[in-house]
């Protein structure tokens, strides 16, 4: 067969399955089969499927097939809205998993199918959830020391969705918001779709600037504010109680609503009462079970005043109507057995074994992280670039990202993120090995 009609096949293969005709988990043709309709000798089809492997593009799986792989993010979908190609070490992205976890959903996917309530989960469920599966939110909270009803608990689609809810039911266009200078890219994103308007207040040690929201409380008509008091992303701070309890107070003053985002609050142990804890009566707060399961649980909740939870539930109901009811089944039954503390633990301990491993690789260079978060903060050196370096470890087939999507201010400071959840620990080492590498050369 001619080099170029082999070319060909490969090219058209690829094109097809980067553009999306044939989408990821899609089996592909038998070698016999592609060899038949391409009119092709069966050596030369296996050779194909071979490059295509080596793309990363496919995987064979013995006596199953030939199956598209998941090749990247979708554009805009990660955090530096970069595409993370195949064979790139993504210290970008957040994804922690554990051994077994796929095993979990095996067990938990055949007793839902022997469960006596199989057929009412295919139906609508309620906007907010059904009442148990409230309940067993509201029992999980206490562990994080915060207090409230079911009837104050709402299941949402995953902690992005919960904090689109917020925003979407109690703010509106043109609404003054206060946020940390760096701060999470998916509130940015959110609060720019619904033109909100975000001012950046500028980090102390352990928390946002309080004396400036003071201040600028008094010059704008600030609605709200967003803050991750428990853990940071992505400085890793905590913020302490007596901050807690003066951002508590200000908030009084001013009638804000506080937005609290907990969804790494989990890797914190003996961490101060959230913030909702302290002012029930303004606060919403946010998580999910993303990060402490896994990306693919597009589970979350909201802990809500009471006042507002029908607002809130009507942009539950604009948005997804509810929750699906399969995941919420998966996730009550995981809350009452045990099984979403035990990750917990075990991903705190993961994660702390992970910032063990940075701290080695990356000796002598300043950072700023929490002893048990998944990622870190790497200010750099005023001569050095965050762009060249990202791009310098782009070449080096490490993705990271830079500040620019964290920052609410005009000022960008340089500076790179690196997210430690998603390579597992015997690549991780070399990785920031190599970026701490790269970091010393270009500063």
């Amino acid at each position: 067969m001619p080099r170029s009609r082999y070319k060909a096949v490969v090219d058209t293969l690829a094109a097809d399955i980067r553009a999306g005709k044939l989408p990821p988990g899609s089996r592909l043709p038998t070698h016999r089969e592609l060899a038949k309709t391409q009119g092709i000798a069966l050596v030369t089809a296996s050779r194909i499927y071979a490059e295509l492997e080596q793309m990363g593009l496919v995987s064979g799986e013995t006596g199953r097939g030939t199956f598209v792989r998941e090749t990247s993010l979708p554009q805009g979908h990660g955090i530096d809205q970069q595409d993370v190609a195949a064979g790139m070490i993504d210290l970008n992205f957040n994804y922690p998993a554990l051994p077994g976890q796929a095993e979990l959903l095996r067990t938990a996917l055949r007793q839902l199918a022997l469960s006596g309530d199989l057929e009412a989960l295919l139906r609508y469920q309620p906007h907010g959830g059904r009442l148990h599966e409230r309940s067993a939110v509201a029992r999980h909270l206490l562990d994080r020391g915060l207090i409230t009803e079911p009837s104050r608990v709402l299941l949402v689609n995953g902690a992005q969705h919960g904090l689109a809810v917020t925003l979407m039911g109690l703010l509106r266009p043109g609404d003054v918001i206060a946020a940390d200078a760096l701060t999470y890219p998916g509130f940015k994103v959110l609060a720019d779709t619904l033109h909100l308007e975000v001012v950046a207040l500028p980090s102390s040690a352990n928390g946002p600037d309080l004396d400036a929201l003071a201040r600028l409380c008094t010059s704008r008509p600030v609605r709200a504010i967003y803050s991750m008091p428990t853990l940071h992303n992505p400085l890793g701070w905590v913020m302490p109680l007596g901050e807690r309890e003066r951002l508590v107070s200000i908030a009084r003053k001013h009638d804000l609503t506080i937005i609290e985002d907990a969804a790494y609050a989990y890797l914190v142990e003996a961490a101060p009462p959230p913030v909702a804890q302290l002012a029930p009566e303004r606060t919403v707060y946010v998580s999910g079970f993303s990060k402490s399961v896994a990306t693919g649980l597009r589970v979350g909740f909201i802990a809500a005043p009471a006042r507002l939870i029908a607002s809130l539930e009507r942009a539950i109901r604009a948005t997804t109507w509810n929750t699906p009811g399969i995941l919420t089944a998966i996730t009550t039954a995981w809350l009452d057995d045990g099984t979403v503390a035990r990750l917990e633990v075990e991903k705190r301990r993961d994660a702390q074994a992970r910032q063990t491993l940075a701290a080695k690789a990356l000796e002598g260079i300043r950072y700023v992280s929490h002893p048990s978060s998944y990622f870190l903060w790497l200010p750099l050196a005023e001569e050095a670039r965050a762009d060249r370096i990202t791009m310098a470890l782009m070449q080096e087939q490490i993705s990271v990202s830079t500040a620019e999507p964290f920052a609410t201010s005009l000022h960008v400071p340089h500076a790179i993120r690196l997210a430690l959840g998603s390579v597992d620990m015997p690549a991780l080492e070399p990785a920031l090995q190599r970026v701490a590498s790269v970091v010393r050369f270009h500063s």
